[in-house]
């Protein structure tokens, strides 16, 4: 259930989503849609959750789900029925883990642009691996041009990485090495009207090898030029983040708050990944992956705190996911109703 308890999830997790999506637009699955619980059933299963009777917390159309979560579902079903499911469920957006064109069935980029928007999902970025060492690999350092036609084809507006920019390693330099090409390729996203993204990891909020006194994620965020490098926080992975790296690896302390980050430069964060966890101080991570709703992370506040801002309610789009779901299409349809659900405190 928790992908936690793998031995090493964050790698795990960066290599399989890499060359996730895109399989085939696949046959009749209405037995199995069929035994998906209606979002009538979902909102009740939530309500004694909902905080308050005022504004929606969750802004409209803001709602996305990342399609790594529903990977099980694609691969057997194919996008339409996929996409209906999310249609029902309440989602606006999706967002990709990669796709392939005609390897894994007969389906295009043009046709799945067009299975979303008959569903009225609005495609909103995409994940894409950083660097290989295979030249000819679907990378932004080995074929950006490809990658962006690509995104282009799909109309995306985000186009980034879940992988770290440790490909010179962790010192501070290495970071200050791989921001200059996080800036090239944000500079040839805004050339073509999208914004380069990067999506965290926990490991983002460890120290400098050769200054433990730097956090690698600030280097990030200085080197980079803020109109050019966006950021995706994974707030589940964030928390995670600061679990683990709360000290130095001196043992002094460290402490930092994952929401400030957002708000002290709101623009830079234009996506984000919603998941949830539980607690568990015993766990390496800190947490133990769960749906939406479930765990200890406070979605009301997080939420609120960002779309309160000045101008910032429609700036953002929330994305929901879960590495490793029970059942993906009970997940989408839970953590929408539940997210739904929240209300400001008045």
């Amino acid at each position: 259930m928790s992908r936690i308890s793998q031995p090493d999830p964050e790698l795990t997790h960066r290599l399989t989503r890499r060359g996730m999506l895109g399989v085939a637009a696949g046959a009749t699955a209405a037995a199995l849609l069929g035994a998906a619980a209606t979002p009538a059933t979902a909102a009740t299963e939530t309500a004694d959750k909902t905080s308050g009777r005022g504004r929606p917390v969750l802004p409209p159309g803001r709602l996305g789900i990342q399609l790594y979560t529903l990977r099980d579902k694609v691969s057997t079903l194919g996008f339409a029925p996929v996409f209906a499911e999310l249609e029902k469920y309440g989602y606006d957006e999706v967002e990709f883990a990669g796709y392939t064109q005609g390897s894994a069935g007969p389906i295009t980029l043009a046709q799945i642009k067009r299975l979303a928007r008959d569903h009225g999902l609005n495609p909103i970025g995409s994940h894409v691996g950083y660097y290989s060492d295979d030249p000819n690999a679907y990378t932004f350092a080995q074929n950006l041009t490809k990658v962006l036609d690509d995104a282009q084809a799909l109309g995306l507006k985000h186009i980034g990485t879940a992988s770290g920019p440790f490909r010179y390693g962790s010192t501070v330099d290495a970071w200050k090495r791989a921001a200059e090409e996080f800036n090239t390729y944000g500079a040839a996203a805004k050339a073509r009207g999208m914004k380069f993204y990067q999506h965290n990891h926990s490991e983002e909020f460890s120290f400098a090898t050769d200054n433990p006194k730097v956090r690698l994620y600030d280097v990030l965020l200085k080197e980079t030029d803020p109109d050019l490098v966006f950021l995706e926080m994974d707030i589940y992975w964030a928390y995670s983040g600061q679990f683990r790296f709360s000290k130095r690896p001196d043992g002094t302390p460290a402490p930092f708050e994952p929401l400030n980050y957002v708000l002290r430069q709101p623009h830079r964060y234009p996506l984000f990944h919603v998941k949830d966890g539980v607690s568990d101080p015993a766990n390496t991570y800190g947490y133990r992956m769960t749906d939406v709703g479930d765990g200890d992370i406070d979605y009301q506040k997080f939420i609120s705190a960002v779309t309160r801002l000045r101008g910032e309610r429609l700036a953002h789009h929330w994305q929901a996911e879960h590495d490793q779901p029970t059942e993906s299409f009970t997940f989408a349809r839970r953590s929408s109703a539940y997210l739904h659900s929240l209300r400001e405190k008045c």
